[in-house]
């Protein structure tokens, strides 16, 4: 028996607990019952369920395009020792999350090419949640089965980042946070109308699915109101005190007629394939979508927001005071920084970085001759009209100057760039009130256009130039751009690995590419060098005042005196970004974790090769496996300083 047992662990990489998880897994556990908000069934529903065997779901492989699937190495028994079983079973494996994710979730089927979900749209009820959170852990159960030491190196890190994807999914799952389903500037209601900005129906059948789509958002609205609604019976809300801002922007979704809408715009679009009869039908069923289920919808939630739902918001702040919250909070910072690291050992870093960066700040003001205080200084460039744009168009054009002179300067730092371009577009003018100074808006690499980096035009006057070029390196190039087009081209990697977002990654190598702006030369004036300075301040005071906000008891005023007294950024934008932290706890806490372990990995490089270090080579390390977690990172670069020095 002893011997039986050590044969199958030997074949499989599979403990006899893990096999009989698997076994239960395929057997025992009932068929996955799957629910979408859709006006009619489909084909793609008859998909076999995830716990039938091997032999049975191998059948379903035609449901899912080639391009958009997980795939079994070509190599597969030259990957392990142990004929292939343990590789084979942790690709069946994401194979199998990858056809229930694409299920559950149709947008994102869409965004990877898979349209046999695309007059749907994702149930959201608590059953849902609940049912998803069951599938979440029995994939986890199946990954912990496999022995990951018989899995070649390019497999552990697979496997490694599927842990870290389930795990923390799972950790966040148990706070149901679908009860508060918004920020301060997104949420279900902004991500239809991005949805239908980025649309590009190309056939009838195109059009017919998005407008079936169309007609599903009131279903799906009221799912997420029922959510809030427990969420309010439960003390689980929004906080009260910035409704303002996101009132403003619901207000501005309060459309008259269908053409104002950004729904409609397909409609107007139409490829040249459609003859005039479907597009005259096509446009009358749209338009009638759109004007008696989309609008109400809309109107629907603005009424219930700022009556119901205002009534009832809770008064405090920050996260620790949500039932459970000290734990929910814990979870937060270990997510979006991807590290074990406390609240208060951030907020001591976050100190220690705004001191830091004040005195570079100190060093400018004296360069340029100003005679007066930091907060004169500060008062200074947030008043002299030299500092800001008179029109859109100027802001704009200002703003696609700086990325075109970045676009120039990529080759000499990096050996590989991504093919999709970009452009540079404004914010949306329902969503710029309450919006950040800039953002990027990603694309589907097969897509009609490529990725947007969005400029905010709204309230010019607070809209500093001094600013604009940390703030194009970040989000266009070498920032958000570049790396989250490179993360789509990755080849031959499971389709989990191009969805997966690291907060700590992303945001942190955006950060390092403002500073990467100095050695580019980008930064034409001290008043530039002071503005990436300023963007800098605002990313240490965001470790200072998130964990002040949601650890420390900080109030609302709190937070927005420490970020205005420390930085050159406009009143306004520092309205809006303490509002943002308010309503998204810990996200704000990725931005510097993830750029000081990038520079301290970068310095370690330097150090360790002398001669040897190549700038080029380094970046590409950083993004060759995509957006990963700082552990992750930190034994990728172990691995390329190793290899240059054997070489």
């Amino acid at each position: 028996m002893k011997t039986l047992r050590r044969n199958i662990i030997k074949i499989t990489g599979i403990s006899i607990a893990g096999l009989s998880v698997l076994v239960l897994s395929w057997v025992v556990i009932p068929s996955l019952v799957v629910t979408q908000i859709k006006a009619k069934d489909s084909f793609a529903d008859k998909l076999i369920s995830e716990s039938a065997p091997n032999e049975i779901r191998a059948k379903r492989s035609h449901f899912i395009p080639i391009r958009n699937s997980n795939y079994i190495p070509a190599d597969l028994y030259l990957r392990t020792g142990q004929d292939g079983m343990p590789v084979t079973i942790l690709y069946t494996l994401f194979n199998d999350q990858l056809a229930n994710d694409l299920k559950e979730n149709p947008m994102r089927a869409t965004r990877e090419g898979v349209h046999d979900y695309d007059y749907l749209l994702a149930s959201v009820t608590p059953k849902d949640y609940a049912r998803r959170l069951k599938q979440d852990r029995v994939y986890l159960e199946r990954l912990k089965a496999i022995d990951r030491e018989l899995l070649l190196t390019e497999d552990q890190l697979n496997y490694d980042m599927f842990e870290f994807y389930l795990r923390h999914r799972i950790a966040l799952a148990k706070f149901r946070p679908w009860r508060v389903p918004l920020l301060s500037d997104d949420g279900f209601h902004i991500s239809m109308t991005h949805w239908a900005r980025t649309s590009a129906p190309q056939t009838v059948k195109d059009y017919e699915n998005y407008i079936e789509r169309l007609n599903a958002i009131p279903t799906f609205f009221e799912q997420n109101m029922a959510n809030m609604r427990l969420g309010m019976k439960e003390s689980f809300t929004m906080p009260h005190e910035i409704f303002e801002g996101i009132e403003i922007v619901n207000k501005g979704q309060l459309w008259k007629s269908p053409e104002e809408t950004p729904f409609f715009r397909p409609f107007t679009e139409f490829s040249a394939n459609i003859d005039s009869l479907n597009r005259q039908r096509l446009t009358l069923i749209g338009r009638t979508a759109i004007e008696e289920r989309v609008i109400p919808a809309y109107a629907a939630f603005e009424i219930f927001f700022a009556g119901t739902y205002k009534t009832a918001a809770r008064k405090t702040i920050g996260a620790t005071a949500l039932p459970n919250g000290e734990a929910y909070y814990d979870a937060l910072v270990k997510f979006f920084t991807t590290i074990n690291v406390t609240a208060d050992e951030l907020h001591k870093i976050g100190l220690m970085e705004v001191a830091r960066i004040r005195d570079k700040m100190d060093t400018i003001i004296k360069e340029v001759g100003f005679e007066g205080s930091f907060a004169e200084f500060i008062a200074f460039l947030r008043s002299d009209p030299q500092f800001y744009a008179k029109t859109p168009k100027e802001l704009l054009a200002e703003a696609s100057y700086i990325a075109k002179q970045a676009d120039g300067k990529l080759p000499a730092y990096f050996g590989k760039l991504p093919r999709q371009p970009y452009s540079v577009q404004p914010v949306p003018a329902e969503l710029a009130p309450n919006y950040t100074g800039g953002r990027y808006s990603p694309a589907p690499l097969d897509g009609p256009k490529g990725g947007e980096y969005w400029v905010n035009t709204y309230a010019l006057d607070k809209r500093p130039l001094y600013v604009l070029t940390a703030l194009s390196l970040h989000e266009a190039v070498p920032g958000h751009h570049l790396q989250v087009a490179l993360v789509k081209e990755l080849p031959e990697v499971p389709a989990f690995r191009r969805d997966m977002r690291s907060h700590a990654f992303d945001e942190g190598w955006a950060l390092y590419s403002e500073k990467l702006g100095v050695e580019m030369g980008l930064y034409k004036t001290p008043y530039d060098r002071f503005g990436q300075l300023t963007y800098e301040m605002w990313r240490a005071c965001r470790l200072v005042v998130d964990t002040g906000l949601h650890a420390k008891g900080w109030t609302r005023s709190q937070a927005r005196e420490y970020l205005a007294s420390n930085s050159a950024m406009s009143l306004r934008e520092v309205m809006t970004e303490v509002d943002r932290y308010v309503a998204w706890p810990g996200q704000a806490l990725a931005f510097k974790t993830g750029e000081m372990k990038i520079f301290e990995l970068r310095a370690r490089a330097t150090e360790r090769l002398g001669d040897k270090f190549d700038i080029r080579e380094f970046h590409d390390t950083l993004h060759k496996n995509g957006s990963v977690p700082l552990e992750i990172l930190e034994q990728e670069v172990e691995k390329y300083i190793t290899d240059a020095l054997d070489n």
